[in-house]
This record gives structure tokens, C-alpha cells and sequence, in this order.
């Protein structure tokens, strides 16, 4: 995600090294690379120029006396002019109403309106426990019905029944009024899309939100379509009350571009991000955090919702009362480990998150994606019960067996073999208190360490 720009705008800092102090003069060159790693990204000429204006403006000022070094202090207005660039704080939906609460999703044809409404509704349902309603008013696209109503029956989230005879306006207007008597906290509307812009669908989108009056209505826009997004986008602000923004496909972008732009352009609030295909793959969009992204230096608060939100609560208590209890870890924690990274999509779906030196030896450990754990989880499932609670008895024609159970070499049995061992003395030593003590007297001997 946004590989390219991250790339371009890390340099930066080495174009002053060897400067005491930033100055009119050699400013201009760090300048020229972040004004080049805008424009590859795809922003907008206007966007870049006053952004660029801002970085200088505040770079000469007051602002980075006493800084540590020219290029920490560059990168540190840089920073905070993307975060106001890309909107200053986050901003959530506005649900504070009389039940239910109305969101239409609005915007071209293949943009991700009726994914993004599913995802939505998983959103709202697992952190907000709303019960949410969905309908579809796309009569016009094959199967476009269809899709929503998989994606409900999936996600467990009830659906409005509609048909293509019917009309849009009054299968919006039938879908409130079920809401209403069943007592809906959220009604989230997907309309139709064009190839184009055209009037025909602007005029039946304006009558749908005439018919409903939403509290909030976002404009779904793929970031893929860089500086056409934007234009879209643009067209979509002044035909209806927009509220916010849903950037789709983020995750397939690496320019940035749109992520950059559209708020300047619309003026609207980016609400959401659409970070992979997967139904959980929908996230609250955060500009600080999307900005220490860009600079490399990752979003460690974002990957930390992730865990909580995706780790078993309970199966981690399990594993604290069995260490109290004074018993080793086995292959079966193993196990219930490698199924908790697992949810979490292996580290492949952390890497945008982490800070670029973290993702470049992450990605050096090719056993760590969700593919691996999964081959890993199938040889820990070719064992017995007993040689899971005792790996000690695994002998030479135990492995052979298990190798060929679980369709692997003997030597991939082998190296699983001795990472659990390395597991399971980390393990111990933190039962004992062995890594606290071992951290201490590592102090000293590490630079920074204190």
C-alpha cells in the first residue's frame, strides 16, 4: 500500500545530511524530491503546490529550532502537513439519531459500493453491536441483488428483500419502514452505479436521499483511479450532501494519489479505507496514522486494534491459567498460536502497518505467512493427542510417519520441531521470570538500552 511514495518521500531525509541547519538554499532540493514523490503518487498539480508552499513556509519558521537534525525536522513538518492535508483528525460516522440511523452509499459502477456496504454493516455490527439492516436499490446491474444477499447471509446480517421490477425510490422507502417497525439501529443503502457519470443516475440517487433523507451519505470511489477518482468524486460533492468518503481498493494502490487529494478536492472527510478484499478488510480511516504510513514509520496503534479485535480472548486466558498452573507448553499452544496468527492473515497483512525497517526483515521470514501457517498447522495435525502433549517422544519413524500424513519432507517436521523448542524456552523463561532477568542484564551491553 502506498509502497511507491513511502519509498520516494524516505529519501528525502538524506538529501541534508551534513547540514547544520535548514535553509532557504538547501531546502529547495528536499523539496524538489517530496514535490516529485507527490506527482509519481498521482496528486493533483494544485494539491502539490500548495502543500509543498506549506512545508517550506513552516520549515523556515520557528517551528524546527532545536530539532535534532535538518532532515528529522523536514520530515516532521512533512508529517503533520499530510495529516492535515489528509483532514486533520478522523472522523467517524455520525449514528446520533432517532433509530434508524440512514447511510447511503453512493458512486460509479465497479467501485466497490455493494463489498463496501457488506463490510460496512460487519464494521458496525462486530464493534458497535448495531443492528443493522441492508437493501439494495441496483436494479439495473445483473446479480447485483444477488451479491448483497450473499454477502448478508456470509456476515450474518439481515437483508431487505428486493427485486429489478421494483422501483428504486420505493424499495428504499419500503426498507425504512421495515426498519422502523423492527426496531433497526442502522439502515445502509446501496444504490446503483454507471460506467459514467450521467444524469440518469444522478437523478434517481437524488431522489432515493430526497426519499430517506440519510444521516450520512458516502461516496464509495476506488483509489485506484487516482486522479479520475478525484474528478468523480468532485462531480458526486456537488450533486448530493455528501458526508464522507469510502476509499476502496487502498490496499491495490501503491501511488496514494486519491488518498492525498480527495479531501482537499471535496472538502469531505475520508470515513473509511478499504484495505483488502477480505470481509473484515474495511477500516476507519485515521489521516495521523495514514501519514506515518507514507513516512515509513508505520501504524503500530492501528495494528494493535487488529489483535484485540481478531484474537481469541478466551484461548489466550486459557494459555495464562495453564502457565499458573505451572504445566510446559506443548504443541497443542503451539497450535492454537500458529490459529491466532492466522486470523490476523499471517504477517502479510501486518506489513503496512509496521515502520519500513521492521516490514523489510518480516518479509525476509517467508514462514510467517498465512500460507506457511497453514502447512505448519497440518503437520502439528498429522501428530497424535499424546505426541502433541509430549513432543519428546517423537522419534525417527514417528516424524517419517507424520511427514507423510501431512504430505511434507521429514526435514520440515525437523525445523518445526525446533521452533516449538525455541518457543517453549521463551515460554519458560517468562513463567520464571528468566526474560525480565535476562533484559536486565542486557542493559548496558546494548546501545540505547537504559
Amino acid at each position: 500500500m502506498l509502497d511507491a511514495l513511502t519509498q520516494r518521500l524516505s529519501s528525502v531525509v538524506k538529501t541534508l545530511r551534513g547540514h547544520a541547519r535548514l535553509t532557504e538554499e538547501n531546502i529547495q532540493e528536499a523539496l524538489r524530491e517530496v514535490r516529485l514523490a507527490l506527482l509519481d503518487a498521482d496528486a493533483g498539480l494544485p494539491v502539490v503546490k500548495e502543500f509543498v508552499a506549506r512545508v517550506k513556509e513552516k520549515a523556515l519558521g520557528q517551528e524546527v529550532v532545536g530539532s535534532l537534525t535538518p532532515g528529522q525536522a523536514l520530515v516532521g513538518v512533512v508529517n503533520a502537513e499530510l495529516v492535515n492535508l489528509m483532514g486533520g483528525v478522523g472522523e467517524g460516522l455520525n449514528l446520533a439519531q432517532q433509530p434508524p440511523a440512514i447511510v447511503l452509499l453512493a458512486g460509479l459502477q465497479g467501485a466497490g459500493k455493494t463489498t463496501s456496504a457488506g463490510k460496512l454493516a460487519r464494521l458496525l455490527t462486530k464493534t458497535t453491536k448495531k443492528k443493522v439492516l441492508l437493501v439494495s436499490t441496483d436494479v439495473y446491474r445483473p446479480a447485483a441483488i444477488d451479491q448483497l444477499a450473499t454477502l448478508a447471509k456470509t456476515l450474518e446480517v439481515d437483508l431487505f428483500p428486493s427485486d429489478p421490477s421494483q422501483k428504486p425510490v420505493s424499495i428504499a422507502a419500503n426498507a425504512l419502514d421495515w426498519a422502523k417497525k423492527h426496531y433497526y439501529d442502522v439502515l445502509i443503502v446501496d444504490t446503483a452505479g454507471r460506467l459514467a457519470i450521467d444524469e440518469a443516475m444522478m437523478a434517481e440517487v437524488k431522489a432515493i436521499h430526497a426519499a430517506l433523507n440519510p444521516v450520512e451519505t458516502l461516496f464509495v470511489v476506488d483509489a485506484m483511479q487516482g486522479q479520475d477518482a478525484v474528478n468523480v468524486a468532485k462531480a458526486f460533492s456537488e450533486a448530493l450532501p455528501l458526508t464522507g468518503v469510502v476509499l476502496t481498493k487502498l490496499d491495490g494502490d501503491s501511488r496514494g494519489g486519491a488518498a492525498l487529494s480527495v479531501r482537499h478536492v471535496t472538502g469531505k472527510p475520508i470515513k473509511f479505507v478499504g484495505v483488502s478484499e477480505k470481509l473484515d478488510g474495511l477500516e476507519a480511516f485515521h489521516p495521523d496514522r495514514m501519514a506515518s504510513r507514507i513516512l515509513g514509520m508505520g501504524d503500530i496503534l492501528s495494528l494493535v486494534e487488529d489483535a484485540r479485535s481478531r484474537v481469541d480472548e478466551k484461548e489466550a486466558q486459557k494459555l495464562a491459567d495453564k502457565f499458573k498452573k505451572g504445566k510446559d507448553f506443548d504443541l497443542e499452544d503451539f497450535k492454537a498460536q500458529l490459529q491466532q496468527m492466522k486470523k490476523m492473515g499471517g504477517v502479510a497483512s501486518m506489513m503496512d502497518k509496521l515502520p519500513a525497517q521492521l516490514t523489510q526483515m518480516a518479509s525476509a521470514s517467508p514462514d510467517l505467512g498465512e500460507k506457511a501457517l497453514r502447512r505448519t498447522e497440518g503437520i502439528i495435525n498429522a501428530m497424535t493427542p499424546q505426541e502433541r502433549r509430549k513432543p519428546e517422544i517423537l522419534k525417527a519413524s514417528r516424524k517419517r510417519r507424520i511427514a507423510a500424513g501431512a504430505g511434507v519432507p521429514v526435514q520440515e517436521v525437523n525445523q518445526l520441531l525446533n521452533k516449538f523448542e525455541q518457543m517453549q524456552k521463551m515460554m519458560k523463561m517468562m513463567r520464571t521470570g528468566g526474560l525480565a532477568k535476562m533484559m536486565r542484564n542486557m542493559k548496558g551491553m546494548l546501545p540505547g538500552m537504559r
